[in-house]
């Protein structure tokens, strides 16, 4: 069969939740996805199986073995290769006719620009520990008014917060500047992610790893997170319903068999904010000479 009637076989289950009129626009649509990981790889797979039909997709690193626990083109056949080109062989094998652009060095300053300015929504799923390359990642999608979705795994739960043109910034709502050193950034975004932390009362944070920028995950969290960003993702595209923009925040817990939503007014600058991150900060004090010292390195 030809690649138009592969496509409409493949999708004929999305009917009745979205209209044949919107999965054709969902076809052509372009999604730029930054990161191939535990979220990112995931995203982005389901996201072509929803039928988006373009993407572009940004990473530099290769797949190892203490992937397989969490990310979904981690296998023994597939370590040590680059995740771009494993992810891109996956989606090929669902949709053929999808078009992929990838950006194997991933986001960086001579790039971004041509990663974001085609697209129609961006997927942050750029390494927690990259805060260079992700609050450029948000400075070009502010400044070529494209949406910017990102979602995180924390514990059993899942959390996303949106940014759009007409929202606060990314460096706003977290209260990011330059001045900051990379732990001061760090615990900021770690607050401002899950203003109301339900995953605190049971994580081992003491697992936390900053000299090898690893910490405890669960495949069922990066689950729980990417359907919260896939479907927001297509809301976004289709229009559904206005996004989840920040100050918004919104954390679902399987384990606690908790939901929270709410809003930050100021962001990261609220008086309670400004007490998590100060308490935060003295949590993680042990960490923070060895993260300081690995990107030195």
């Amino acid at each position: 069969m030809d690649s138009q009637e592969y496509y409409r076989l493949a999708v004929t289950r999305n009917i009745g939740l979205v209209t044949e009129q919107e999965q054709d626009k969902l076809q052509h649509s372009r999604v730029a996805v930054a990161g191939c990981g535990g979220l990112g790889g995931r995203e982005f797979i389901d996201l072509v199986r929803m039928g988006i039909g373009a993407f572009n997709l940004a990473d530099f690193d290769e797949f190892s073995i203490k992937n397989v626990n969490r990310q979904i083109g981690a296998m023994s056949s597939t370590a040590d290769r680059p995740k771009v080109e494993v992810m891109a062989e996956m989606a090929k094998d669902i949709h053929p006719s999808v078009d992929i652009k990838m950006f194997a060095q991933g986001i960086t300053q001579d790039n971004v620009e041509d990663f974001v300015a085609n697209a129609d929504v961006i997927v942050d799923a750029i390494d927690f520990f990259s805060m260079s390359a992700r609050r450029m990642l948000y400075r070009t999608a502010h400044r070529l008014g494209k949406p910017v979705v990102f979602a995180a795994p924390l514990g059993f739960s899942g959390t996303m917060n949106v940014f759009t043109p007409d929202s606060m910034s990314f460096d706003e709502y977290f209260d990011i500047n330059d001045d900051m050193d990379l732990f001061e950034q760090l615990i900021a975004f770690t607050v401002g992610v899950a203003p109301r932390g339900t995953h605190w009362r049971y994580m081992d944070t003491s697992k936390v790893d900053s000299s090898d920028h690893a910490g405890p995950s669960l495949a069922c969290a990066c689950n729980i997170a990417t359907g919260l960003l896939t479907s927001e993702v297509l809301i976004i595209l289709l229009n559904k319903r206005q996004p989840m923009a920040a100050p918004y925040f919104m954390q679902f817990d399987s384990y606690r068999c908790l939901y929270r939503k709410g809003k930050l007014h100021w962001g990261n600058r609220g008086p309670l904010q400004r007490l998590k991150r100060f308490l935060a900060a003295r949590k993680f004090s042990d960490q923070k000479a060895a993260l300081l010292k690995s990107i030195t390195q």
